[in-house]
């Protein structure tokens, strides 16, 4: 029986005991290893289903419903809640495309200011000086607070009785009675301002970051040719920003476009609903209204306008590198 097994083992029949360990051992390591990059994935892959799958599935459920909180039923509508939006006799149609003006008001004028400032911030505090690291703290630091602490800020400073700003304009000489946020173009002025003041420190962050990942070969390459400032600014810097200046544009134009804190705090909308956002009154639909249908399907209607803005950002930068 002996000469059987150790004729067998000599065969190959039955591998020995410590090689088979060896190979499940392996197997079991190459299982673990094609494991690990989705038990990384698995916590962002939670909250992405759980905070933004299901609203997006939840809102396009409210939006073909007539969805009141108040009410037990709540029948099935259809595409009607998106019609009325396209139609000039529904109760809604003018006060959601006045929405969508103020909207595009404000992002039309604020995004290039977003664009230009904080380029020129970031050029400026990317050069060598005393207190450089002091000013990048001093213009990044209004970006840390929050939009109701700088709402009930500007709302109080730009008050045209008891603000701040026409105290000092009175001092210098100037008026001292600008409506900054009862009258237009004022109020937009004021919107537009506190808001290149508030988030410019951001973008400013974003630009030197992309600044610091140029070479400085290619400047000195630059000067050795004879090229002015402003020709290695334009051949050098915007070529070696044009990633960062893609992200940056898509994510100020859609937070530019999702503005909601600065006139609902600071202009409240005036005058009149002059300066009433597309996100405020979707807010106010939904919430104050208790029609969650239209506001779902306001909801989508807008983001596939920024959809299509943000398409048309990527094929604009994409033109410009072919």
């Amino acid at each position: 029986m002996a000469d059987v097994i150790e004729v067998g083992a000599a065969r190959g029949d039955a591998p020995p005991p410590a090689a088979g360990a060896a190979r499940r051992g392996a197997k079991s390591a190459n299982r673990v290893g094609r494991a690990t990059p989705y038990l990384f994935l698995t916590p962002y892959l939670v909250l992405f289903t759980v905070f933004g799958l299901l609203p997006i599935v939840l809102g396009l459920y409210l939006s073909v419903h007539q969805w009141d909180f108040q009410l037990p039923n709540r029948p099935f509508v259809g595409l009607d809640n998106y019609k009325e939006l396209f139609s000039s006799d529904s109760a809604v149609f003018g006060d959601w495309w006045q929405s969508v003006r103020a909207t595009a008001i404000f992002t039309v004028i604020s995004v290039p200011l977003l664009m230009v400032v904080p380029l020129g911030l970031a050029l400026l505090l990317n050069r060598s000086f005393p207190g450089r690291t002091f000013f990048r703290a001093v213009y990044f630091a209004p970006y840390v607070l929050g939009v109701a602490v700088i709402g009930l800020l500007w709302r109080f400073l730009l008050d045209a009785n008891l603000g701040l700003v026409n105290r000092v304009l009175g001092v210098v000489g100037l008026p001292a009675d600008t409506p900054w946020v009862t009258d237009v173009p004022w109020a937009w002025v004021s919107l537009v301002g506190v808001t290149v003041w508030w988030t410019s420190g951001f973008n400013a962050v974003i630009y030197l970051a992309g600044l610091q990942d140029i070479s400085p070969e290619l400047y000195e390459a630059a000067r050795v040719d004879g090229a002015t400032a402003w020709e290695r600014f334009r051949h050098v810097t915007l070529p070696g920003l044009r990633p960062v200046l893609l992200f940056v544009m898509t994510t100020t134009v859609l937070a530019s476009a999702n503005v909601f804190g600065q006139s609902f705090l600071i202009t409240q909308g005036a005058p009149g609903t002059e300066t009433r956002t597309v996100v405020w009154y979707i807010v106010e639909q939904g919430l104050r209204n208790n029609d969650a249908g239209r506001a779902a399907a306001m909801t989508i209607v807008f983001a596939l306008m920024l959809a299509v803005v943000s398409l048309a950002n990527f094929r604009l930068f994409r033109y410009r590198e072919d």
